[in-house]
């Protein structure tokens, strides 16, 4: 894996594991976005990208301004692994997913995913954008969508849901909040310089609900 241009590469060493018996829809988008929150209303099985962050004491992790892990670098999450974990979910129906906690700086569990024999199946995540090509490559993307919000709505919606998960001291949240809303028109772009649909989260459930039906009707 290489980043090129802030965007992750994984290459082309890879083998088909099978028949593809579901696809992906991919939501990307600044954190606090509404991503989670969507892809739980939508009842599609769901794998969550953020739980395939590094573990917090890699050396080669990035650091924020803050001094804390920078979450929000491409660098700190494991791409190549969420791409294999993916593969495996569309093309055995089942899959052994990470579950990482944040305040926690590493992994503490797993979970296991299943299609349930759905078509679409939905991974969101704020570096979501940064498999597109590789999933379409692969045959397994269905779609990509950038869920974006006014900033200063994703803003409040972000720090109230760190407050609440207590991912970090709350000046610490503050913090890093402002930072990210000064860079959330530039994580937006990223997402549709990616191939990513920019949408309303009610625009991008609809969009969701025509993908299935047509999944459903071949």
């Amino acid at each position: 894996m290489v980043v090129t241009g802030g965007l992750l590469s994984f290459g082309t060493g890879w083998r088909r594991m099978g028949r593809v018996s579901a696809r992906v829809v991919l939501l990307a988008g600044p954190s606090g976005a509404g991503k989670s929150h969507l892809a739980e209303v939508v009842g599609l099985p769901v794998v969550r990208l953020d739980d395939f962050y590094r573990d917090g004491d890699d050396e080669a992790m990035p650091r924020s301004p803050l001094g804390i892990v920078d979450w929000d670098d491409p660098r700190s999450w494991d791409g190549e692994r969420a791409v294999a974990a993916l593969e495996t979910l569309c093309t055995t129906g089942e899959a052994d997913m990470p579950i990482y906690d944040i305040s926690a700086d590493g992994t503490v569990g797993h979970r296991p995913v299943s299609t349930e024999g759905s078509p679409l199946i939905i991974a969101e995540g704020i570096f979501a954008d940064q498999i597109v090509s590789t999933l379409r490559d692969r045959d397994l993307l269905a779609a990509a969508i950038c869920v974006r919000h006014h900033r200063l709505v994703t803003f409040v919606r972000r720090f109230q849901r760190d407050l609440r998960e207590r991912r970090k001291p709350p000046f610490t949240l503050l913090r890093r909040g402002l930072l990210l809303l000064r860079d959330d028109p530039v994580v937006v772009r990223r997402c549709v310089d990616a191939g990513c649909e920019p949408l309303h989260p009610k625009a991008a459930r609809r969009r969701i609900e025509a993908l299935l039906t047509e999944a459903r009707s071949h």
